[in-house]
């Protein structure tokens, strides 16, 4: 992953990107967002939607509004994707056919990596060049330093757009060649996300048990989840190196720590499920030899396949 270049060079104003024409197509909050920092970087913008009425306040700030979807596409050299999933990006594009031509599609709808992929092979027998995109900031973001926004594909087609589409947010990352790249960073962020706040969750709802306010806890979380992040770099060696040498505490000791958590999660009558999973998840590596490394040696369990033999004794499928 790419990271951002703050350069002054970076920063001037790009003359050329201000005029180039852009086409956003679906407009729901991400979409109106999308549209409307492309009008606030003075891109001349055309929207379309299979609802016309959300286009209204995006056409009263100076947005076009296409007839048609083919409309839309002929309408840029640039054409941006947001709608809800790869089966309605490809409802709308298949029959566009030969208008796909010698256009950058980037599609900015969830998905997988393999549908990523495929789209990518599609489009390049329409003659479009496709780059994928994924979102990792909320509607309110959009087109400020705070929008991240991954994208993967042909690094030329990105190089040449980069400047419209940082119109969308400072965070405009580049991953690399491959399509699916986008995809599999944004699941592979929303697992960190979901992780961190089922953590948070489960601990909340231990010490709301012991009559504790959520918002007492929430400060010594953050303080807590701080910690934690600056580990990650080291940990992140360790995979890589693939070897994980202890240099704060074993598994065997976190081990001890997590039959602590799933004693009281038990006494205070709160849900001791997500615990015991990941317990079990450190059975098997201590079972395998892993007890006396480091915690970053649990990527040999996440490896795995979630199959019948290798899911951990006592987990449901």
């Amino acid at each position: 992953m790419t990271s951002n270049n703050t350069s002054s060079e970076q920063k001037m104003p790009n003359h050329d990107a201000g005029h180039t024409p852009v086409t956003v197509i679906g407009l729901g909050l991400m979409g109106q967002a999308l549209a409307g920092a492309f009008l606030r970087g003075g891109h001349p913008t055309t929207v379309w939607n299979r609802t016309a009425a959300k286009a209204e306040d995006l056409v009263a700030q100076g947005a076009k509004l296409a007839d048609s979807a083919g409309d839309a596409v002929a309408a840029s050299p640039l054409v941006i994707l947001c709608v809800s999933d790869y089966d309605a990006v490809h409802d709308l594009l298949d029959p566009l056919g030969e208008l796909l031509d010698g256009r950058v599609v980037v599609n900015l709808t969830s998905g997988t990596s393999r549908a990523a992929r495929e789209s990518a092979e599609w489009a390049a027998r329409q003659g479009a060049t496709y780059l994928d995109g994924a979102i990792m900031a909320i509607p309110p973001a959009i087109g400020t330093a705070d929008a991240l926004i991954l994208y993967s594909g042909p690094q030329p087609a990105f190089d040449l757009h980069a400047p419209v589409l940082r119109s969308l947010g400072e965070g405009a990352t580049y991953l690399g060649e491959d399509h699916g790249l986008s995809s599999l960073y944004d699941v592979a962020i929303l697992s960190l996300m979901w992780n961190i706040l089922n953590g948070f969750l489960q601990g909340a709802a231990l010490l709301g048990a012991a009559g504790v306010d959520a918002t007492t806890f929430a400060p010594l979380a953050k303080a807590g989840i701080t910690t934690v992040a600056e580990w990650v770099s080291g940990y992140a060696q360790q995979i890589d190196d693939g070897a994980y040498p202890a240099l704060d505490a074993t598994i065997d000791t976190h081990l001890a720590s997590m039959e602590h958590l799933i004693h009281e999660s038990e006494f205070f009558g709160v849900t001791a499920e997500l615990p015991r999973f990941v317990k079990a998840l450190t059975d098997r590596a201590v079972a395998e030899g892993h007890g006396g490394k480091s915690y970053a040696a649990m990527i040999e369990q996440f490896r795995k396949p979630s199959d019948e033999r290798s899911r951990p004794a006592g987990i449901l499928p």
